[in-house]
């Protein structure tokens, strides 16, 4: 506690003393300004407070001497050397801004695509979850169809209490299913809004246009291409694609900042240009003639001379940041072609998948459904078999939404990796 209160005490006397230096020769200035002709100036020690206290010496300069002639001068030198100043100022400073001002866009088409993709991926899983609930609804349908067979047929002595039982069994499991895939809608509800985030309309809820993935046109509309279309080599696609990637043109950008920033500090090496200007009296009781002594003055001087200071520290992180630009350069191309290269192949894996549902599995498990009713309504077939085809019938239909929320989702992913909003697979454009 006491070594503190000792280390304040000491910081705050020197700074105390500091200013008192950089204060008395302002104090001493109007000092000597307001003292009359019978004061000597050079007294030892110095007299801080006048004795003959006069304002005459403020009078005789507006009298005697063209004072504001003088002033407006001065003001005209320093002026011009402000505005010089800033021409040059600006000169040297409009590449480094320029720069920093592109690499600020950049950084905000990157931001804006991102939230972009970010809307349309919120879009796909609202639809996926109302296409999934349409689903697990139509299979609910199903089973209260089979429910009312399975009663007709107990009734009629076909078969036997325990179908009655099976049935509503796998009715009840399926309303609990509907329940939970209803309770996803609503939450692919409410992160769809927050994507979207709308100003000054928070009490306005947002809907998807499409309710279904049902429409063969649905891949046209969400600017996807159809599962059957063929894919350009990622060789093609890398070497088009990478050109138009934000973050490899920021990173190239930051070596353009780098470079420009080296320039600005070695150029602070060279020793800057000051011109001054101003005007100068002496009172009568001063001059050793007895008389008004004025005077005008300019001249030029060099400052800022780095002789015991080179910058060699500024310059040398200067050097340092451009070689860390140029990491990071390399960095970001090598991470973007992984990245395009995985997203690639999400989407590849995803159109085979599709297509497997859309060529084999949906027909063939429709049939299947469509066989197993009939036989079961003739008697030929248990319900515990019906059921059972059922619950594969369901497995098969949601895996196909999610192949469809997959499809559009990796499609997605791809463009985020081409930085596009649009990607044409026939010219390989984006």
């Amino acid at each position: 506690m006491i070594r503190k209160i000792i280390e304040k005490l000491t910081t705050h006397s020197i700074l105390i003393f500091v200013s008192l230096l950089s204060i008395f020769p302002f104090i001493w200035l109007i000092s000597t300004s307001l003292k009359g002709n019978s004061e000597n100036i050079f007294a030892y020690p110095p007299q801080i407070i006048p004795k003959d206290f006069t304002f005459a010496n403020y009078i005789g300069v507006w009298d005697k001497v063209d004072f504001i002639g003088y002033f407006i001068n001065s003001m005209i030198v320093a002026g011009g050397t402000v505005i010089l100043n800033l021409i040059l100022s600006a000169m040297a400073g409009y590449p480094l801004a320029k720069s920093n001002l592109e690499l600020t866009k950049y950084n905000t088409d990157y931001f804006k695509f991102d939230l972009k993709m970010d809307v349309r991926e919120a879009y796909i899983n609202l639809v996926a979850a109302k296409s999934i609930l349409h689903s697990l609804e139509q299979q609910q349908k199903l089973l209260e169809e089979l429910l009312a067979i399975a009663k007709k047929r107990v009734s009629a002595g076909a078969a036997p209490e325990i179908d009655v039982i099976q049935a509503e069994i796998a009715l009840n499991q399926m309303i609990t299913q509907v329940n939970t895939a209803k309770v996803n809608v609503k939450s692919a509800t409410f992160e769809f809004n927050k994507v979207i985030n709308p100003k000054n309309q928070t009490d306005t809820q947002f809907d998807t246009a499409d309710e279904l993935f049902n429409d063969k046109e649905n891949f046209l509309q969400l600017l996807t291409p159809q599962p059957k279309e063929e894919l350009p080599s990622f060789d093609t696609i890398s070497e088009n694609s990478l050109k138009n990637r934000f973050d490899i043109k920021i990173a190239k950008q930051q070596i353009d900042i780098a470079q420009k920033n080296l320039v600005t500090v070695t150029r602070k090496r060279i020793p800057d240009l000051a011109i001054l200007g101003g005007y100068g009296y002496q009172s009568r009781g001063m001059s050793d003639d007895g008389r008004f002594q004025s005077g005008g003055y300019i001249g030029g001087s060099l400052v800022n001379i780095p002789l015991l200071y080179t910058y060699r520290p500024e310059i040398k992180n200067a050097k340092l940041e451009i070689e860390k630009a140029e990491l990071n350069y390399e960095s970001v191309q090598n991470k973007a072609i992984k990245d395009l290269n995985s997203a690639y192949e999400k989407f590849v894996t995803a159109k085979l998948n599709l297509n497997y549902y859309n060529d084999k599995l949906l027909k063939e498990s429709e049939e299947m459904i469509k066989i197993s009713k009939l036989s079961y309504q003739a008697g030929k077939s248990n319900l515990t078999s019906l059921i059972v085809m059922e619950q594969s019938y369901k497995s098969i239909i949601v895996g196909y939404t999610y192949a469809l929320a997959e499809y559009y989702n990796c499609w997605i992913d791809f463009l985020r990796e081409v930085n596009a909003e649009e990607f044409n697979v026939e010219n390989e454009s984006i």
